[in-house]
C-alpha cells in the first residue's frame, strides 16, 4: 500500500497567501472610498495651495502604495484598478452630496477621468516592478519619478497646460522633494539609485522641452 504524507504546512502557507492577497484588495478599495471622500468633502475648506497638493498627488500616493505592496502584478493591476475606481467614484458621489454631480473631479470632464485612471494603474503597476532588484527595477523608479516631476512641472511653469498660481513656489518644491526623495526610497543601492534619478530627469526634461515646444513657448535666458 501507498503511504502518502499531506504536508500541512503547505496548506496553511497557501491560506495565509491567500488571506493576504484578500486583506490587500480590501484595503485597496476602502483606501480608494476613503481618498475620494475626503477629496471631495474636504475640497474649497482650507488653503488653494491644499486642494492643488491633494489632487492628484494623494490619488498618486494610493495608486503607489497599493502597487508596491501587491503580491503578484496581476494582484497589482487588479487592486490598483479597484483603488482608482473606487477613488474615481467616490468623489463624483460626494461631489453630488455637495449639489455639483459632475466629472470635473480630476483634471476635468470624462476624457479627463479615462486618462486618469490609466494614470493611476500605470502608477500602481510601476510600483510593483520597483520591487525588482535589476536595471527594469531602476527604470520603473525613474519613471514613477519622472511622471511625478512632469505633473510639478506642467502645474509650477507659467503657460503650460495645467498652470496654477497656487502651485508655486511652495507646493512645487515639497512635491518635487518628496518626488526625488521617493526615487530614492524605492532602491536600495547608490547605483540603483543614481540610475532612477538619472531616469527621472531626463523623462522630466523631455516633458518640459515637448510641451515647450508644441506650446510655442520660449524662456529667454537673460533676466
Amino acid at each position: 500500500m501507498d503511504e502518502r504524507t499531506i504536508d500541512y504546512a503547505d496548506f496553511a502557507e497557501y491560506d495565509r497567501r491567500q488571506r493576504s492577497i484578500e486583506r490587500h484588495v480590501l484595503v485597496a478599495f476602502l483606501g480608494g472610498l476613503v481618498v475620494g471622500l475626503a477629496g471631495m468633502l474636504l475640497s474649497g475648506f482650507g488653503p488653494a495651495w491644499l486642494d492643488r497638493v491633494y489632487d492628484p498627488y494623494a490619488y498618486f500616493v494610493l495608486a503607489l502604495l497599493v502597487g508596491v505592496t501587491a503580491s503578484g502584478l496581476g494582484w497589482a493591476l487588479l487592486a490598483t484598478f479597484l483603488a482608482a475606481v473606487t477613488s474615481l467614484v467616490s468623489a463624483m458621489g460626494a461631489s453630488a452630496l455637495r449639489g455639483r454631480f459632475t466629472f470635473d473631479v480630476m483634471d476635468g470632464g470624462a476624457a479627463g477621468l479615462n486618462w486618469m485612471l490609466a494614470v493611476l494603474v500605470g502608477l500602481g503597476l510601476l510600483a510593483y516592478v520597483t520591487r525588482r532588484e535589476d536595471h527594469w527595477g531602476d527604470i520603473s523608479a525613474g519613471v514613477v519619478g519622472g511622471v511625478l516631476l512632469a505633473d510639478v512641472v506642467d502645474r509650477a511653469t507659467p503657460g503650460f497646460i495645467e498652470t496654477e498660481e497656487a502651485f508655486w513656489p511652495g507646493p512645487a518644491l515639497v512635491i518635487g522633494s518628496l518626488s526625488v526623495g521617493l526615487v530614492l526610497a524605492l532602491r536600495r543601492s547608490t547605483g540603483s539609485r543614481m540610475c532612477a534619478l538619472a531616469v527621472t530627469v531626463v523623462l522630466a526634461t523631455l516633458f518640459a522641452a515637448v510641451l515647450a515646444g508644441s506650446l510655442g513657448l520660449s524662456f529667454p535666458l537673460d533676466p
